[in-house]
């Protein structure tokens, strides 16, 4: 049953608000309010007689002292009436003290330590002190180990301490937070009352209620106690503070941070097992490793932050943090930005982590693999070997983590052509084109690591193969030393279709791509001329009979312009097919004079990728090419003197 006496306490209890200035203002009912930071409490009536000198304190009540009580380096000439008064400790130490030889010399090893018994001996002596959310802990905790309890006088300082903690400090945010943070130096004393879970559960249910339910200031913008300045009133008086600008879910995030992780570690526990929202909790594990990982705020580009305050943690500190963090974090995809997570992941195998924390978190970043950057993906190696640059093998492994979690929404049979563009596989395989063209001028790469990672995309991933064939030329140029054997299982990556006419031009120039390659390219290339030079020509006749229709439609001089236009296109469509065709036969003319064995050879496998059939004449059987393609070869003829292309090759 609560005393009478903690009922008057309770009366007596004074809240300071923070207006972070150094004034006092009077409310309407006459209590007086300072601005501190923190509730509290006023105890006491008498002048503050303690005096310090150098390391002893001493009370100047007139009256000689007949105790001396020694704390840490600190000794106080006290008297043995207030202090056995109060508590039992005292009482009993007194009186063992008083049959020794050396005077009445008592040694204590208080929570807290000599601060916290200064205060704990002005309360004896019934001086002025104050209860705040910072010292009622330390109060709580030493009042219990020197047994203060109501049986050595009302209103004695456990009860005090105990109303003031729960009628007071855990109802605010604020509060709570400073009494967890103070509960870190004498923890074990802490736990044994319950401190540190009553002031987590107080928390943990803090994020989910009305800010202006926690403490202050929480006012939004436009608040009726807000000056027109935007800055905070208190009885119409502007006090200078600024409105906290914190969305309505980050507010406590900088305030969690500074809790020692294994307090830390209890809060979001519990505020999980309230069920607080996860990406709440995603964020304030985000907000709480920056602070303390050096690493995370590593980056290659010149825009990345460079002054950040954090926290100072050994290494093995640092070690144990990520893994504990990759442990709290939920499993949910994107609650977290991908960068954070490359961050993780490179302090992880910097400082050696374990095994099953890296690959949590290769696992986390291949959910989300379509948000990374390039550069995010530059991982350089660890290994004292030094094989590679990069770590080629740890981004296999996070796409391999992608494609395990997306094969059923990125199936082939899944999107149309218009959709795919927008698909996260189609995004991730721009990424890793952008990456193999990186990672490609590394000359301890091997082409079967590069090939691998390669090939790991999906072909139905690549709208345009432009990427992949930047990335292979790249890797030829820089290993010229590469068999033909090696080349040509590289360029066989390439779909030939699948490149634009610029990468076409580019190919078909390229000195360092394998012949049957370049034939390929040559191909489709002269095949997409040709198709785009039908299509020209059925719209130019569209736009001829168009032309006839009566100039009151209003669009015959457009219609001019745009057959002018595609006359001038199709005279270049023309002469690139003509260019092409007239290559492809001096590369034929060239492949024959290699010999017969040979040339009929390299054309079988020519005519099997290209599925057609080249039919050639044998100078040493006499045989003649047959009559199909001289009717073909007669067409084509034809159909330049008429100026109309075929679409047959």
């Amino acid at each position: 049953m609560v005393r009478a006496s903690n009922l008057l306490f309770v009366k007596e209890i004074v809240v300071c608000l923070s207006f972070e200035v150094g004034s006092r203002f009077e409310s309407k009912s006459g209590i007086r309010l300072h601005c501190a930071e923190m509730a509290c409490v006023k105890l006491g009536s008498k002048t503050d007689a303690f005096q310090r000198q150098g390391q002893a304190w001493f009370c100047t009540s007139g009256l000689p002292s007949d105790v001396v009580v020694e704390v840490e380096e600190m000794s106080f000439h006290l008297h043995k009436f207030p202090l056995l008064s109060r508590s039992g400790v005292m009482e009993r130490l007194v009186e063992e003290a008083s049959q020794g030889e050396e005077g009445c010399v008592i040694k204590l090893d208080i929570p807290g330590g000599a601060k916290t018994f200064e205060t704990v001996a002005k309360f004896c002596y019934g001086a002025k002190l104050e209860l705040t959310a910072a010292n009622v802990v330390y109060l709580r905790c030493a009042a219990e180990y020197l047994e203060m309890t109501e049986e050595y006088g009302e209103g004695n300082l456990i009860s005090r301490t105990e109303s003031f903690l729960d009628q007071v400090v855990l109802e605010t945010w604020n509060d709570s937070l400073q009494a967890l943070q103070a509960c870190d130096d004498i923890l074990s004393h802490a736990e044994q009352l319950g401190i540190p879970r009553r002031c987590i559960d107080s928390l943990a249910s803090k994020p989910c209620a009305d800010r202006k339910l926690l403490g202050w200031p929480v006012m939004e913008h436009g608040d009726p106690l807000q000056s027109p300045a935007g800055s905070l009133l208190w009885n119409g008086i502007s006090t200078g503070a600024q409105p906290n600008s914190s969305s309505s879910e980050d507010w406590w995030y900088d305030d969690a941070s500074v809790l020692s992780f294994a307090l830390y570690k209890r809060l979001i526990l519990a505020m999980q097992s309230q069920g607080v929202k996860p990406e709440i909790i995603a964020g304030s594990l985000n907000s709480y490793a920056k602070k303390y990982l050096p690493g995370l705020h590593w980056s290659r580009g010149p825009t990345a932050p460079r002054n950040h305050q954090v926290g100072s943690l050994s290494e093995e500190d640092q070690k144990l943090l990520v893994e504990e963090i990759d442990y709290l974090l939920p499993l949910e995809k994107g609650l977290v930005p991908s960068k954070f997570l490359f961050g993780l992941l490179k302090t992880a195998r910097i400082l050696r982590a374990s095994p099953l924390c890296v690959s949590n978190l290769e696992k986390r970043i291949g959910l989300q693999l379509d948000q990374a950057a390039l550069e995010d993906l530059l991982m350089p190696t660890l290994m004292y070997s030094m094989e590679t640059l990069y770590d080629v093998d740890c981004v296999s492994r996070i796409l391999d983590h992608f494609l395990a979690m997306d094969q059923v929404a990125a199936s082939p049979g899944s999107f149309d052509e218009g959709q795919l563009l927008l698909t996260p596989m189609t995004m991730v395989a721009k990424l890793i084109d952008g990456y193999l063209a990186e990672v490609a001028p590394d000359v301890n790469l091997k082409p079967p690591k590069f090939e691998a990672l390669a090939a790991a995309v999906p072909e139905y991933a690549r709208p345009l193969d432009d990427g992949l064939y930047r990335s292979i030329d790249i890797y030829l140029k820089s290993h010229p030393w590469l068999a033909d054997a090696d080349r040509d299982h590289l360029c066989r990556l390439i779909d030939c279709q699948k490149l634009s006419l610029e990468a076409c031009t580019h190919a078909a120039q390229n000195e360092r791509l394998p012949l049957r390659t370049i034939i390929q390219v040559l191909f489709f290339e002269q095949l997409q001329l040709r198709t785009s030079v039908a299509g020209c020509m059925l719209v130019s006749d569209n736009l001829d009979i168009s032309g006839q229709a009566p100039d009151e439609e209003g669009w015959t001089t457009k219609a001019v312009r745009e057959k002018h236009a595609l006359k001038e296109n199709m005279d270049n469509m023309r002469s690139r097919v003509s260019e092409l065709e007239e290559e492809c036969w001096k590369m034929r003319e060239e492949i024959r004079n290699l010999g017969r064995t040979k040339r009929l050879s390299i054309w079988g496998n020519v005519a099997k990728k290209l599925g057609f059939k080249f039919q050639m004449c044998s100078a040493e059987e006499g045989s003649v090419c047959n009559q199909k393609e001289g009717n073909d070869n007669s067409k084509l003829r034809n159909d330049k003197e008429k100026k109309i292309p075929t679409s047959n090759v």
